[in-house]
């Protein structure tokens, strides 16, 4: 069985999208439909911006989301049986299974990110890479930091992502060196994403999402939160919504689907990062790219 999977945050480059642009017409016209819906010219961003332009969040989710989506009509779906998203790639995969419509998918996706970067204004706040220790070692230090710190990233085994308040991140990634990690490593990033400081943004996706069209699913995705196969619209959007102040269980969702008959992985969208992690879940699958 074929499942298709989409990127998150963090898989942009300059000049993402600009072949799938000049491929074909219904692509070109789908990619300037979205500088009408947001507002601004973000093609020109992509194709000719430069790195520190595409990490602004309110550029960066949009860029990747119209990427994936994108990717998906080049490819034409080819026969998947399922998809799944990592946090951002929700929204994607959702558009790929038609629960969403590729014009209310992005003025989601341009909701949360505008939401996101709200929040992170409110509070000092940081996420950090675990790498080597089982996930129960970092679930357990981080119930042992005072202050907010949580795991945010189940990305593969022996790498979890954590997510907090700057401080208390600062000392469980201390804790975690101590405790044995390989690495304990602060990220770019300007907020705690997949944590309980996400609640402001959520409420405000939350409205957005209730807001909009979401349509019976044509085969399963595999959601963040649950890990599990969901097709149902209403059980989809509360998912949806937990998913921002919720962990991103990666590394269960993908043990699910191959569970339920995946064999062959191909990532949607920008980058790689999703095959290197499928590889490492389990390496008797299959992975590859859309394009």
């Amino acid at each position: 069985m074929k499942a298709l999977v989409f990127p998150g945050q963090g898989s942009q480059f300059v000049g993402m999208g600009k072949e799938l642009y000049d491929s074909r017409k219904e692509i070109k016209d789908l990619m300037d439909f979205s500088n009408e819906i947001l507002g601004f010219d973000i093609l020109k961003i992509m194709f000719e911006g430069t790195d520190e332009d595409l990490k602004k969040t309110k550029v960066t989710q949009p860029a990747i989301f119209i990427h994936s989506v994108a990717a998906v009509k080049a490819i034409d779906g080819t026969g998947a049986q399922m998809v799944a998203g990592h946090s951002l790639g929700e929204f994607s995969a959702l558009v790929a299974n038609g629960v969403l419509s590729f014009e209310d998918g992005l003025k989601l996706v341009s909701e949360r990110a505008l939401a996101m970067q709200e929040a992170c204004d409110v509070n000092p706040s940081s996420m950090a890479a675990i790498l080597g220790l089982d996930d129960a070692k970092v679930e357990e230090i981080c119930a042992s930091i005072g202050g907010v710190v949580v795991p945010a990233n189940y990305n593969c085994p022996g790498q979890l992502v954590i997510s907090g308040e700057t401080k208390a991140v600062e000392e469980a990634c201390n804790a975690m060196k101590e405790a044995g990690a390989k690495r304990a490593l602060i990220l770019p990033v300007n907020g705690a994403f997949h944590s309980p400081l996400m609640q402001p943004a959520q409420e405000r996706l939350a409205a957005a999402i209730e807001n909009a069209k979401f349509r019976k699913a044509t085969i399963p995705v595999y959601q963040n939160i649950t890990t599990t196969a969901v097709t149902n619209p209403d059980e989809i959007k509360k998912n949806l919504i937990a998913q921002l102040t919720g962990p991103v269980k990666w590394t269960q969702s993908v043990q699910n689907m191959i569970k339920d008959g995946a064999t062959n992985f191909v990532e949607v969208g920008p980058g790689k990062t999703l095959q290197g992690l499928i590889k490492k879940i389990n390496s008797e699958v299959t992975v590859a790219s859309a394009i």
